[in-house]
């Protein structure tokens, strides 16, 4: 892939910005609760105006979720731009997305916690599933040698849809309603199984088709191994 030229200076303090945010709105909700955490006392903690705050996150929840999911889709997306080109496709995308979700550290298992608890901050968190798509398409368009990415953007489109029903899967077991709402309000709501079997569960339907697309693309190289 390309490399993008480095930030300039106003990037770079949008982007510091944009992380103090994200981490003073964590750090409260660790400390008081979602639920007592103001707008106001999220930028206050981070050394901005409210007014700053409103031109980063529309909520308080989306600057919660960021500071767990901040960059993860250009870490997906680069993951699999960094597997050998021999590896199947389907295997890297599958990799590359499991890894990015599992592994987290105390911080952000206390953080997922915490989002499984709220519905609000879950909302906010199935959201940016959505994220994944667009620098995945361009992963998986330069893996497939395809220049219109029409195939690159329904396969990473149907990647972010998976992990959406994973994530939804993992954080809202399914059984009866009522008695899961209770528990939620009184915090006793946790992730459901195994995050991991449930993103490779959701991504192994797709397989076939990133399959097919990977052998449209070696036509040529089939017939020379033929003669």
């Amino acid at each position: 892939m390309t490399t993008p030229p480095p930030p300039g200076l106003r990037e770079r303090k949008k982007r510091a910005t944009r992380e103090a945010l994200r981490e003073a709105a964590l750090r409260l909700a660790l400390e008081r609760g979602p639920d007592q955490v103001r707008v106001e006392d999220i930028a206050e903690a981070a050394g901005v105006s409210p007014r700053t705050y409103n031109n980063y996150f529309a909520s308080r929840e989306q600057a919660i979720v960021s500071a767990v999911t901040a960059d993860r889709e250009v870490r997906i997306a680069a993951a699999v731009a960094a597997r050998p080109a021999g590896v199947r496709l389907a295997d890297a995308v599958t990799e590359a997305v499991v890894e990015q979700y599992a592994n987290t550290g105390e911080r952000e298992h206390k953080a997922l916690l915490l989002i499984a608890t709220q519905t609000a901050l879950g909302d906010a968190f199935l959201d940016t599933a959505a994220g994944i798509e667009p620098p995945l398409t361009a992963v998986i368009a330069e893996r497939l040698d395809d220049a219109g990415a029409h195939t690159a953007r329904v396969l990473a489109a149907s990647v972010a849809a998976a992990v959406r029903i994973a994530l939804e899967a993992w954080l809202r077991p399914a059984g009866n309603a009522e008695v899961t709402e209770r528990l939620a309000a009184v915090g006793l709501v946790v992730p459901s199984g195994s995050l991991p079997d449930q993103l490779r569960a959701a991504l192994n339907p797709l397989a076939p088709a990133f399959d097919a697309a990977e052998q449209r693309t070696r036509p040529s190289s089939s017939a020379a191994d033929s003669t």
